[in-house]
């Protein structure tokens, strides 16, 4: 429907539209029991996920004992990923509403894009998956322009909407990595209570709140 006040709707993958905690927090538990460290509580590592494989290995490790040396730090990260993409939708599911407001959208005339720290090989593996690839237009992973591109910095999501055509678009997500590109790309914001928190949230910041992705398509209408 043309009076949709958003042409282009971004959105953060994991956290925000898939509830991936339950294969990503196994796969960091096993590359820290290489070197005998106890494993993460999920709890605890939910706060962790959203700045990519790398920092939150390293968030692990601090949380853990400390960092590692290089060559072992190698060692975690590759067999990290190693079981991560061998059970990537083993567990994961889309949260509940997730499909529903991504086809309304759709309805409503909204080019749809992903925009997510993770890398973009297993981003479109989950995807795949779960059936889910079709509804985007554009996926964008942490490493599609460069790390040093990656979220928190706006270039990904710029690049994102000139893919979808152009036009007024907005941002949904879970954590400081996602406020920040979007205030970077100066675009609305959509923070999820539900979601994987690196900051309490109170202190999250965004435009509009939403408790779950059945509240979207209302919070986008009222945001324009």
């Amino acid at each position: 429907m043309a009076d949709f006040p958003f042409d282009i709707v971004l959105f953060d993958l994991d956290g925000t539209l898939v509830d991936s905690a339950l294969d990503l927090g196994p796969a960091v538990n096993h590359a820290l029991s290489l070197i005998d460290r106890k494993p993460v509580p999920l709890a605890k590592f939910r706060s962790m996920i959203g700045g990519g494989t790398d920092m939150m290995l390293s968030n692990a490790l601090h949380a853990t004992g400390g960092d590692v040396d290089h060559t072992t730090y190698e060692i975690l990260i590759a067999t990290l990923h190693q079981h991560y993409w061998a059970n990537i939708a083993e567990n994961t599911v889309p949260f509940p509403g997730c499909k529903a407001a991504l086809d309304t959208l759709a309805q409503r005339g909204c080019a749809l894009a992903i925009c997510t720290n993770k890398s973009e090989k297993p981003a479109r593996e989950l995807l795949d998956a779960l059936g889910m690839t079709d509804h985007f237009a554009a996926i964008y992973g942490g490493d599609t322009l460069g790390w040093d591109r990656a979220k928190p910095k706006s270039h990904m999501l710029c690049a994102a909407i000139a893919d979808c055509g152009g036009g007024r678009a907005a941002m949904v997500g879970d954590s400081t990595y996602d406020v920040r590109a979007a205030k970077a790309a100066s675009v609305p914001m959509v923070t999820c209570r539900y979601g994987y928190h690196d900051v309490r949230l109170a202190e999250l910041g965004g435009d509009a709140t939403i408790d779950g992705l059945e509240d979207l398509v209302a919070a986008l209408e009222a945001l324009g």
